[in-house]
């Protein structure tokens, strides 16, 4: 507002200048309502979030619909473990028989053998394919040609892509006693006897590990580059001004800026600890591996659909699911000790 130059010029200038200001004030009034609202910890009903953010509700409904139709209703059938399974009657029927099948498996000698088998199985591929990803996103960050490092990230992204059974014809093909690849060149260099079988007993674990570390590791990476993403550049400038080396920034730039990340998966991968993937390790078994790749997935699937148990395989399948959820639980309330994150 500019001055005419005459004598009311300079109050409409103050007039100006008042409604400005009151209008700071109200907008500072509303502020501190709001902030006070948040402090007093005044909650708002779900009613109010649902009419709030409506759009986004919608766009999570088939996602809700999904989880509820195919993992909420099936846990119906869960009561079968308690039942004697009467083809007549179906899941919903049958004689109560309590925990006559969990002890069934308890005292069977596929208990000790599954058990360990699996555990054995998940426990290696968490400590060797669990660090994987993150090492080769620390790697990938690291390179500063884009060129290059689209080139890396893609190379290491196909192999996820190949499907269970082309993979295991490759590992049945590669890994041959006779006119394997990677088997003839092992031997040529003393790393495995000359006689040696890389599907039998002795092998077979570590196999199934590196081959599932080596497919997978590279699609795992892709959050924990989204991670490092979100460092802020002028901490790798701090960096190279101070002298410091690629090692030294990787350990104190990197690495610190992933640990949330790394913990959230770390629970999350805990709580399938005994869900070894059934496909693979049912494709890539054979009677001479059977003693160390019988594991619970592929035990429930013989028993429950090839010999018609059906309650017994949904009691071992039960005690599998519980496992993995009092190990989540434990895992979690550690994580909120040591490190105040958690996913529950």
């Amino acid at each position: 507002i500019k001055s005419d130059g005459k004598k009311g010029g300079g109050g409409a200038i103050r007039t100006a200048s008042f409604k400005k200001t009151n209008w700071f004030r109200t907008m500072e009034g509303r502020n501190i309502m709001a902030r006070k609202k948040v402090a007093t910890g005044k909650k708002k009903s779900i009613g109010w979030y649902l009419a709030h953010d409506w759009q986004l509700w919608v766009m999570l409904l088939p996602a809700i619909i999904y989880i509820f139709i195919f993992c909420y209703v099936p846990m119906y059938g869960v009561q079968l473990a308690f039942r004697e399974y009467d083809f007549k009657s179906g899941i919903y029927g049958g004689k109560w028989v309590g925990f006559k099948y969990f002890k069934q498996y308890f005292d069977s000698a596929m208990f000790g053998t599954t058990l360990r088998n699996t555990f054995v199985t998940a426990a290696l591929s968490i400590v060797l394919g669990f660090p994987a990803p993150i090492v080769l996103a620390m790697i990938i960050n690291q390179i500063r040609q884009q060129k290059w490092k689209r080139i890396v990230q893609t190379t290491v992204y196909i192999p996820y892509f190949i499907s269970t059974v082309v993979m295991v014809s490759i590992l049945n093909i590669m890994l041959a006693s006779k006119g394997g690849v990677i088997s003839e060149a092992m031997k040529a260099i003393h790393l495995i006897p000359k006689k040696a079988n890389l599907f039998s007993n002795d092998y077979f674990v570590w196999v199934y590990v590196f081959s599932g570390v080596w497919q997978s590791m590279g699609w795992n990476s892709i959050i924990y580059i989204a991670a490092l993403s979100s460092v802020d550049t002028q901490l790798y400038d701090a960096c190279k001004i101070d002298g410091a080396n690629r090692w030294q920034t990787i350990v104190h730039i990197d690495f610190p800026a992933l640990i949330p990340t790394i913990v959230i998966l770390l629970i999350m991968n805990m709580g399938g600890i005994l869900n070894v993937g059934f496909d693979k390790i049912y494709l890539m078994q054979n009677s001479i591996n059977t003693p160390v790749s019988e594991v619970i997935s592929t035990y429930v699937y013989k028993v429950g659909l090839i010999n018609s148990n059906f309650s017994f395989s949904t009691a071992v399948g039960l005690f599998n699911s519980v496992v993995n959820l009092v190990l989540l639980l434990l895992v979690n309330s550690l994580s909120i000790k040591f490190s105040d994150v958690q996913v529950i």
